[in-house]
């Protein structure tokens, strides 16, 4: 199933240390965002993102939590190339990143699934827009749906899902490429709590087959900790990272951990860096 992929098997959550060697794949220097007031000269500027670095390292997962408004949104579009930065760059693979690039894939919080194709014709589009032969296309796009969980639903339409499965179908839609950076934003938090762990529980079992680095926005800390190797905490607008919780929780994980006190306590942790905050 997993061969049309080229899928590679890893271990996920491997420390830092064992990373070290490696230049980071992906490295944000100093960048801020300012947005200009619109057709208004007596309205101020509103400066959504002061400065801020960070780094990711290829294979990490990494959740950014904060306040609402301080500017997750703005940094993940600037991580992508969907937003020019005000000042800063952004460095993809040791070049400076002007745009979205095909090693990035993104999901959002709405499927944004084509209601006219059916689902296997929505995770297909990705790879007739690259021109790829038709077999190829079809062969990779039953292989990431039943990656994702959605065997036997592709010829099922986008109103005949469930929230969590047009999310799944998303998500396809995005890995069916390869992207070597995946960027979520808020991908399930507009689904219902059980839906959303399991939701969560799909992430990482991909995580287990596909090698990708993950970067995603989340206002939902015990999320955040159950998928991440490392959270960063953003302050008020304009935002900044003020503080950096590691996860060395061990993997496979799985909702029995939520129960532990270790995860308690790191989800303490990142309470209190977000509290401080306010």
């Amino acid at each position: 199933m997993l061969a049309a992929l080229s899928l590679s098997p890893k271990q996920p959550g491997n420390p830092p240390a064992t990373r070290a060697a490696a230049p980071a794949l992906l490295v944000a220097e100093q960048v801020e965002r300012q947005y200009d007031a619109v057709h208004n000269a007596e309205v101020a500027p509103t400066r959504a993102l002061a400065s801020t670095s960070l780094q990711v390292d290829a294979g990490e997962f990494v959740c950014i939590v904060g306040p609402s408004g301080c500017g997750k949104t703005t940094l993940l579009r600037i991580l992508g190339g969907l937003l020019q930065p005000t000042r800063g760059q952004v460095i993809l693979k040791g070049e400076v990143l002007a745009g979205p690039r095909p090693e990035i894939g993104y999901v959002f919080q709405h499927a944004n699934l084509m209601p006219w194709r059916t689902v296997l014709r929505n995770v297909a589009l990705p790879l007739e827009l690259q021109g790829r032969p038709a077999a190829e296309i079809d062969e990779r796009a039953r292989a990431v749906l039943a990656l994702v969980g959605l065997q036997g639903f592709e010829h099922s339409y986008p109103r005949q899902l469930s929230g969590g499965m047009a999310q799944r179908a998303a998500l396809a839609r995005t890995l069916v490429h390869e992207p070597e950076l995946l960027l979520l934003d808020e991908p399930f938090g507009a689904l219902d709590a059980i839906t959303r762990e399991r939701m969560n529980l799909e992430l990482l079992g991909i995580r287990q087959a596909y090698d990708y680095t993950a970067i995603m926005v989340t206002h939902n800390i015990h999320e955040a900790v159950f998928l991440a190797d490392r959270v960063l905490v953003m302050s008020h607008r304009p935002g900044r990272i003020v503080a950096q919780v590691p996860v060395p929780l061990p993997y496979p994980r799985t909702l029995d951990l939520m129960g532990a006190p270790e995860f308690a306590s790191l989800t303490r942790e990142v309470r209190r860096a977000i509290d401080r905050q306010h």
